[in-house]
């Protein structure tokens, strides 16, 4: 059976470029969207396995879209892809539970097949791009002693500050609630004596974590 599919880029000259690099593959592209708004829409009438969505886009992103479509439809896959080698819209993927994330310079074989692994509910290569910033999303290394005195869990709501996640994309991605999120961060708040979370994530990114 055909994997059924929506190609969802702001950009007619993308989708349709996609749409022929699919073409002859085992998969059935049943819509094309060109908004999020359309994606969250469509994906409500025609209930695809996969959704192959932009990240950037007018209205509203593709990670907006796909929160909101995650919520919706629970079972739809989605790989996100996008112009730019951007970490933060690589951990925000990953935090919401995307399958993969895609530049759109890859070759061409390769959006069958994070499609078709998406449907299996394969993971990426360990090597690649997404499968390193998602298991560096769930790291939890030991604190230092000669270091500010975070938990295990401080550090892991560290990095994903350093990220730029937002409260509910922190709690989705640790499976905890955002309330519970609100409460490590302003243990690191405090402990760091930052008076927000932009100079936590600073000093994050700074340390390499």
């Amino acid at each position: 059976m055909a994997i059924k599919l929506i190609v969802v880029d702001d950009q007619e000259v993308v989708r349709k470029g996609l749409m022929s690099l699919l073409a002859g593959e085992d998969i059935e592209i049943v819509a094309e969207a060109a908004t999020g708004k359309e994606a969250i829409s469509k994906t409500k009438k025609h209930k695809p396995d996969v959704l192959l969505m932009d990240v950037a886009m007018q209205e509203m992103d593709g990670l907006d879209a796909f929160e909101r479509i995650r919520k919706g439809s629970p079972t739809t896959k989605v790989v996100m892809m996008s112009l730019h080698d951007n970490p933060s819209y690589v951990a925000r993927a990953a935090a919401l539970g995307a399958s993969d994330f895609l530049l759109k310079d890859v070759p061409g074989k390769a959006f069958a097949a994070a499609i078709r692994r998406a449907v299996r509910r394969e993971s990426p290569s360990e090597d690649s791009p997404f499968s390193k910033v998602r298991a560096s999303l769930q790291q939890r290394p030991d604190p230092q002693a000669d270091e500010v005195p975070l938990t295990r869990r401080e550090y892991q709501v560290l990095r994903h500050l350093a990220y730029g996640l937002s409260n509910r994309e922190i709690g989705f991605s640790l499976k905890i609630s955002v309330e519970t999120v609100k409460e490590h961060v302003q243990n690191i708040l405090r402990k760091f004596d930052m008076p927000d979370r932009t100079a936590a994530a600073v000093w994050a990114v700074k340390r390499g974590l």
